[in-house]
């Protein structure tokens, strides 16, 4: 039986035809013109891709020691869910992360043992302090987030965060163009040439930092790094004393995605980067495969300020280690419609002025 051989056109993806005059493969839809050869190396290469392969085995963590957590409490906040350990001396008053009161449940147990813990750097007052110079400046914002009682409510917790490592082996194909323009006493022309850019490699990623906690928002996490590991150093309980610390519901294996997401996202950056020299320039196919992948289980170390205003919940975050801040401010609205009156007011003063001056000159 005899097999009909049909060609896409790269540029516009319409059915390719053999031109007569030209003597070359031609886009109706396009104008587009190629050789033979080149369309049949590229037909090839479209049957050479593949899909990602970004698989892990997860066995971060280790089991706690015999004696290790009998000064370890488990607190429950009777409004978010949220399980939090601490030690035996912590004065547990309000939740971290909805600031409604929690209860001493007793005895922690049934977690995995986190590989490592960033300590903390920075002290609450130190955090407080990152926290109104953020404020310095701000004329609309509501008077509660300046009150000295709730800035005092700042609480500092590790924060449960799985670590990925592995090496990312990446195949990323490229539609590009360069534009050429020119013109004459008659015409205006453009001239645009296609091009299809290969790009090939490994690159490799170390402790792709995903939190383990479904109440810290990934994208809050991921806007207060980075963390400095080399700072890092083997987990004991000692470092949880006079803090919080999160117990994980989300688990490595669940992890995974946000992980897989990250690496890919940066491999095609990185590639991306390489393909110089053009004027457009499209992903066309991106292929990843993972290997030696290995999985850590960590504590970093967080300040967290929760406040609810107008019904509306405001979640600020600080890197304990370097005293990066993150988080939304509200406007008060009330606030809002004064300054712009005052503005306005003194903008009709300040050209009633200026006419009267005027005036006074002569000028007007």
């Amino acid at each position: 039986m005899a097999v009909l051989q049909q060609y896409k056109c790269p540029c516009c993806g319409g059915a390719i035809e053999f031109n007569i005059g030209a003597q070359k493969m031609k886009c109706p839809y396009c104008d587009t013109e190629f050789e033979m050869e080149t369309l049949k190396e590229y037909d090839e290469e479209l049957k050479n891709d593949k899909a990602d392969e970004m698989q892990w085995e997860t066995q971060p963590g280790s089991e706690w020691r015999d004696g290790e957590t009998d000064n370890l409490r488990s607190y429950i906040c009777q409004s978010c869910g949220g399980e939090i350990v601490g030690d035996q001396n912590m004065a547990a008053s309000s939740c971290p992360y909805c600031d409604n009161p929690i209860v001493v449940m007793g005895q922690f147990s049934g977690a995995l043992r986190p590989d490592y813990v960033i300590p903390f750097k920075l002290d609450k007052n130190s955090a407080k302090a990152v926290f109104k110079k953020h404020l310095i400046g701000k004329r609309l914002l509501p008077k509660v987030f300046k009150d000295e009682n709730h800035i005092d409510e700042i609480k500092g917790i590790y924060v449960p965060f799985w670590l990925f490592d592995t090496d990312a082996e990446a195949s990323i194909r490229y539609r590009t163009t360069r534009v050429h323009t020119w013109s004459d006493s008659n015409y205006n022309y453009t001239e645009t040439n296609y091009y299809s850019v290969y790009r090939a490699g490994c690159i490799g990623f170390e402790r792709i930092p995903v939190d383990g906690s479904s109440k810290m928002a990934d994208d809050l996490m991921e806007s207060i790094e980075p963390y400095d590991f080399s700072e890092a150093v083997d987990f004991q309980t000692a470092y949880l004393s006079g803090y919080f610390a999160d117990k994980y519901d989300v688990d490595a294996g669940q992890s995974i995605d946000r992980a897989n997401e990250r690496v890919k996202r940066s491999t095609e950056e990185a590639f991306a980067s390489t393909v110089i020299g053009y004027t457009t320039t499209v992903t066309e196919s991106s292929n990843v495969r993972l290997s030696n992948g290995q999985e850590k289980y960590a504590f970093y170390p967080v300040w967290l300020l929760n406040t609810t205003w107008n019904g509306q919940r405001f979640t600020f975050a600080i890197n304990g280690q370097t005293g990066k801040f993150v988080g939304n401010l509200p406007v008060d609205k009330k606030a809002a419609r004064l300054w712009t009156f005052g503005l306005t007011a003194l903008s009709s003063a300040l050209i009633y002025g200026v006419a009267w001056l005027l005036w006074l000159a002569g000028i007007l």
